[in-house]
């Protein structure tokens, strides 16, 4: 089985005040009404084979050093794509959402860039099914005004601030996915961890809403 090979992938998080998302909505319904998303027809199925081997590594190693996906790996990345919302209301709304991003390089960003494999699969494969369904939003994609951000940042922390075994864990399986299904061997597999829970932090601290959108290329 194969993925698309010459997609960039990213996974993209960012504070905006409440207004912002208000301005972003009405942009957003001018480009075509709203609709809801686009789930996988066998959302179900996909989760019970995910957790079936949640706890399992996916990848081996070659006697070159070589990490390589087995098929189940290859599943579980085209399951977590079907469940972004690509349709055209969903996309318009991330364009105007990101229009409204603070500066990059600022406390209230973050960004994951990786080709071929997805940055948010890769951290969803590090998690596990029941501590991914605790993120803001759906597989990703979320946008939170300063009320919801407060509301969820107790599940979000309790997902991804992870400590001790759990955290080298977790990284050890970003660094496979990363590397095996895709190509991006140098990514800073602990800022997948760290970075998303920092702009919720700054966004409660500083009283914003925040966004979250996977995004292909």
């Amino acid at each position: 089985m194969e993925t698309g090979l010459s997609t960039t992938n990213a996974w993209i998080i960012g504070t905006l005040p409440d207004e912002a998302i208000d301005d972003a909505l009405q942009a957003a319904v001018q480009a075509g009404p709203p609709q809801p998303p686009s789930i996988p027809v066998d959302l179900s199925g996909g989760l019970a084979r995910w957790r079936s081997r949640a706890h399992e590594s996916l990848f081996s190693t070659s006697e070159t050093g070589r990490l390589h996906a087995d098929d189940d790996a290859f599943r579980l990345s085209v399951f977590l794509d079907s469940c972004l919302d690509d349709s055209q209301p969903a996309a318009a709304l991330r364009d105007a959402v990101m229009e409204r991003f603070p500066a990059h390089g600022t406390e209230g960003l973050f960004a994951a860039v990786a080709r071929k494999a997805s940055p948010f699969s890769a951290l969803a494969y590090a998690l596990g099914p029941d501590a991914t369904l605790q993120l803001p939003g759906w597989f990703g994609d979320f946008l939170l005004t300063a009320e919801e951000v407060r509301a969820q940042l107790p599940a979000a922390e309790q997902a991804l601030a992870l400590t001790g075994t759990q955290r080298r864990n977790a990284v050890e399986r970003i660094h496979a996915w990363l590397t095996g299904l895709g190509d991006a061997p140098d990514h800073d597999a602990e800022e997948l961890l760290d970075g998303p829970l920092r702009v919720l932090h700054h966004a409660a601290r500083t009283g914003q809403g925040a966004a979250g959108q996977v995004r292909r290329y």
